[in-house]
């Protein structure tokens, strides 16, 4: 095989020591803390992972001693390469080993002569999509390989069509008009999307192309939303947040799609099936959802198949 498929994401801690790893690596990123000092950088990481470490350690335990992300790419990995088989398939963390430093390594030594890398974001982000490229460029500039990448797919109909299939999987034969539908996305800083960046403009491009697949389809909702989960510090960040959204609904019965996500996470294994869950239950909710994300799904794999061939 001289060809290779790189698929890129964040990672998560792959045991509960390797939390602190994550957290510092994370709050590295001059693409997350985007103060042009090194110094002021290394300062304001160590000030978030001293106190977040331990919530961390706790909320990961209740997973496992793991992040879930973990297990469903591996899986993922191996589907692929049984239908991409002249494709070697593999994939890099930006935050958490496999690093890109070790696949890079891999490529060289299987001569591998061109490179396809597709980052698990279905909209674009400097904080994402940006960072997991430049990340990987960086390490595999010095070699004589030929490489390309996708920066986004939330156009991609197929797997937007999976998207409502996962929706329409959780309420099964529930009345989806007794529903109200919420788009979650992972919040990013405001000063961020001022500068520039098209993530939250993105997001609400692909609300748009999946609420005419649901009309298509005769999937009707009491009202469709968005909303913005994960922030963290006291600066701004995309409103309304999904807890304020929560607060805020006048139906009972809400069912939530984790937008942002290709792979189950601990945001939305933990952060949206558990603590917003624990919300729902004490705000009165009849009824809270969560559609699971594309994960190792077959029709996933036709996703990335049409993404690699059309690439």
């Amino acid at each position: 095989m001289k060809k290779a498929l790189v698929l890129l994401n964040m990672g998560g801690p792959n045991s509960l020591d390797e939390v602190e790893l994550f957290l510092t690596n994370m709050f590295h990123d001059k693409n997350i803390i985007t103060t042009k000092s090194n110094t002021l950088r290394s300062l304001i990481s160590f000030m978030i992972v001293s106190t977040r470490k331990y919530e961390a350690q706790a909320n990961y335990k209740k997973l496992g001693g793991k992040s879930p992300i973990v297990t469903y790419t591996k899986q993922l990995i191996e589907k692929l390469q049984l239908e991409l088989k002249d494709t070697y398939v593999t994939y890099a963390m930006r935050y958490t080993p496999p690093f890109a430093s070790d696949v890079v390594k891999k490529l060289k030594e299987k001569n591998i002569q061109e490179v396809l890398l597709l980052p698990l974001y279905p909209q674009y982000s400097t904080t994402t999509t940006k960072s997991s490229l430049e990340d990987f460029m960086e390490v595999v500039a010095p070699l004589n390989i030929e490489v390309k990448s996708i920066k986004r797919f939330y156009k991609n109909r197929l797997y937007n069509e999976l998207l409502v299939e996962k929706i329409e999987e959780q309420l099964k034969e529930k009345n989806s008009k007794e529903y109200e539908l919420i788009f979650s996305a992972h919040s990013l800083p405001e000063k961020i999307v001022n500068k520039g960046d098209t993530y939250q403009k993105e997001i609400i491009s692909h609300v748009a192309l999946l609420k005419d697949i649901l009309n298509e389809k005769g999937v009707y909702f009491k009202d469709i939303h968005i909303a913005y989960q994960s922030k963290l510090g006291p600066v701004k960040w995309l409103d309304p947040s999904l807890e304020e959204m929560l607060k805020a609904l006048r139906s009972k019965k809400t069912i939530i799609s984790p937008i942002s996500f290709t792979l189950d996470n601990s945001e939305t294994e933990y952060e949206l099936s558990m603590e917003y869950k624990e919300l729902a239950d004490k705000l009165g909710f009849d009824d809270y959802l969560v559609a699971k994300c594309p994960n190792d799904s077959d029709k996933f794999i036709d996703v990335i198949k049409e993404l690699v061939y059309l690439s």
